[in-house]
């Protein structure tokens, strides 16, 4: 099975983040299977959905971890021209959802585990594919856990997120928020005797939009990200039942993608002392009216390992490029940073492409990801160095 067909095999999983990916796993297990190679998977509390890895080669330190989620974002609402989950090429592209975010990478990996086999390789190559990456980086904290109780130590962690096969070493930190706001409710035409959750959720939005606004002013003009600073943004408003009935709920998503050194929580701190001055006025009126903030969702910060990095230096030696960028878009790797693994991304495909009608990744990416795969097989397939 070549990296295309893998690919259509994986596209064709309906893995978003809301559904169960374990018709997925268990695809990547059975065909790990009928190669003798046996995986060990990680469930959530519920037993819907699974983490899943698995080992190519000696159990000995020194291995290298192809790191994927499993997991896409949702379709609906947007323009497709072709089925999201059937893959479809078109010239040199292959379009359907999780192309280049990030069933590519995975596709290709899979595909060379018959050479990998073939290879005998002196040091093991490692599968490590997660759930719900999407909604925050959920699933990968059990999967890791388990890796580090069940794998000898490990040389680097590849993070597979499309890259355009180019290394990545820093992206932002993330913390995704909801905020409720329990009003009063009322006829629309007596506004003095309720409290509008909707109006005081709009202030509240407003007031982000201004934090949002104060750090694009004072961005670091030699930020190596872009945008160069931490951004604040609103994605989903749900608030009022009709136009005549002062809104008794209302409740907003909201995130901080913070530049390493940033504390995002500080921005949750700065909303609630906004929301404290609103409920002095709200329970003048109503005091069971409410404003709760949650974090729903964290993902650590990814950062420049000090000299480069063993993963840095593995991938830089294949690709014959010492050059690294950061990026804004959030992914595992801060976690896997965070545990002690040497880690660093690099995928085929371009964020651009990702979370879009219509992602696709190009034959020439897929193939660039394949010559840097079977070049890993070949260094993990040396001896080891002499002492």
């Amino acid at each position: 099975m070549n990296a295309q067909d893998m690919l259509t095999k994986l596209v064709g999983f309906n893995t978003i983040s809301s559904q169960s990916n374990l018709e997925l796993i268990q695809f990547v297990q059975n065909y790990l299977q009928d190669h003798h190679i046996p995986s060990h998977l990680v469930y959530n509390q519920e037993g819907t959905k699974a983490n899943l890895f698995a080992t190519i080669g000696p159990q000995v330190a020194g291995g290298i971890v192809l790191s994927g989620h499993t997991d896409v974002v949702p379709v609906e609402g947007q323009p497709w021209d072709t089925d999201p989950f059937t893959l479809t090429e078109k010239g040199d592209r292959l379009y359907g959802r999780g192309t280049c975010d990030m069933k590519g990478f995975s596709a290709v990996g899979l595909s060379l585990v018959p050479e990998m086999l073939k290879a005998e390789l002196k040091r093991p190559i490692h599968f490590a594919l997660s759930y719900d990456e999407e909604v925050g980086c959920t699933g990968v904290p059990t999967l890791v856990e388990a890796m580090e109780k069940n794998l000898p130590p490990i040389d680097a962690v590849i993070v597979g997120e499309p890259s355009m096969m180019n290394i990545i070493d820093a992206h932002k930190s993330l913390h995704a928020y909801k905020t409720v706001v329990t009003g009063s409710a009322a006829h629309s035409s007596l506004t003095h005797q309720g409290v509008s959750a909707v109006m005081n959720a709009a202030i509240l939005i407003n007031f982000l939009q201004e934090q949002a606004d104060d750090l694009r002013l004072n961005a670091d003009p030699n930020s190596r990200f872009d945008p160069p600073y931490t951004t604040i943004h609103v994605g989903v408003v749900h608030g009022g039942t009709a136009l005549n009935i002062i809104s008794e709920h209302c409740e907003f998503l909201w995130d901080v993608r913070a530049v390493p050194g940033d504390d995002p929580g500080r921005y949750a701190d700065l909303l609630q002392n906004k929301a404290n001055e609103l409920l002095a006025k709200m329970h003048q009126v109503a005091p069971d009216t409410t404003i709760t903030t949650t974090r729903i969702a964290n993902a650590s910060p990814f950062r420049p390992e000090p000299n480069g990095g063993r993963a840095r230096e593995i991938v830089s030696d294949i690709l014959k490029d010492q050059e690294a960028a950061a990026v804004s878009y959030v992914t595992e790797a801060g976690i896997f940073q965070d545990a002690g693994y040497s880690t660093i991304i690099c995928g085929p495909g371009s964020i651009e492409q990702a979370h879009k009608p219509n992602e696709y990744v190009s034959l020439e990416q897929l193939t660039m990801c394949e010559e840097f795969l079977r070049a890993l097989i070949d260094r993990q397939a040396m001896p080891f160095p002499s002492s």
